[in-house]
């Protein structure tokens, strides 16, 4: 019983350990969020350590988009989030 639990417990440590060593993972574990409302929608800036990586656009009337900064200083729209970070708790303490 005891061999199982400080399995599991080292298990769930390695995964945290491996989820903040992804690439844009923010230290914290969370990004910063900014929601703006304009011209009948709202705006979702998703920064990680004050970088911008993408913009979520939802229209009063149509369908949600994203704009994701180019390095060449442009957005490109995608339909989907090109954002990967972890958005679940496995546990607190």
């Amino acid at each position: 019983m005891i061999k199982t639990l400080m399995l599991l417990m080292a298990l769930c440590v390695s995964s945290l350990t491996f989820a903040n060593d992804l690439p844009g993972a923010p230290d914290n574990g969370e990004p910063d969020i900014r929601i703006t409302y304009k011209d009948d929608s709202t705006y979702y800036e998703y920064r990680v350590n004050g970088q911008l990586k993408e913009i979520k656009v939802v229209p009063a009337v149509g369908k949600t988009y994203y704009l994701v900064p180019q390095k060449d200083g442009s957005m490109k729209q995608l339909d989907t989030s090109s954002l990967v970070l972890p958005k679940w708790v496995i546990f607190r303490w």
